[in-house]
């Protein structure tokens, strides 16, 4: 079912009209397939113009882990799905050691669309994206959210804090628990942080099964 975003004939460009609408997405209360095709046909910002695909998003959509990263990269343009190559590879184990799988849990990220030579997605960008998002959420209930990477923590906190600040401690995001990690990008790059990754896994998982932080 295709699903169009309209926009009324008197309303200001071009601002506006994008916050409003992201607004009805999620009052809307789109099912998974009718957010899907949303998600398929948007053309909120200039992204859609140089995507490939969309990249909606991947796996359980009852998952108790929901997996945020920052935005499509080349080859996830190309196949449509998140967190695909070395660095989704990582991500893959990183589940693996805490007894998940790219199955169990739901990956998306902050922008749908690939920015133009992998740069950092705009704010704007991000704004046009982020009702999606929170449609997913809702659908979701996920019992934690783990931000990976600078990007996708500084997006859902509303912060421009380094990771190294930002984890090592839960977040609250609208009442769901919200740990930090660094991306696995960044992880090839600098294996020794490794260890702090896994220790932000661990807590996550104990958050998950109402553990103390």
């Amino acid at each position: 079912m295709g699903i169009d975003v309209w926009v009324p004939r008197n309303a200001p460009e071009p601002v506006e009209p994008v916050a409003q609408t992201n607004a009805q997405v999620s009052s809307d209360g789109m099912d998974w397939p009718e957010l899907r095709d949303c998600v398929a046909n948007c053309t909120r910002c200039e992204l859609s113009e140089s995507r490939t695909n969309t990249v909606f998003g991947v796996g359980n959509p009852e998952a108790d882990w929901l997996i945020i990263g920052e935005a499509p990269g080349a080859e996830e343009d190309r196949r449509g799905e998140p967190f695909v190559g070395r660095a989704g590879q990582l991500l893959d184990q990183m589940l693996i050691a805490i007894g998940q799988s790219r199955e169990s849990v739901f990956i998306a990220n902050i922008l749908k669309c690939r920015p133009p030579n992998n740069r950092d997605p705009k704010p704007a960008e991000a704004a046009a994206c982020r009702a999606y998002l929170e449609r997913q959420i809702e659908l979701i209930q996920p019992k934690i959210v783990l931000a990976v990477g600078k990007i996708a923590a500084q997006n859902l906190l509303g912060t421009d804090d380094p990771v190294g600040r930002m984890r090592g401690r839960p977040h609250d995001l609208g009442g769901i628990p919200l740990v930090v990690t660094y991306h696995p990008a960044y992880l090839l790059r600098s294996p020794s942080q490794k260890n702090k990754s896994w220790s932000d896994l661990c807590l996550a998982a104990r958050l998950v099964v109402g553990g103390d932080a």
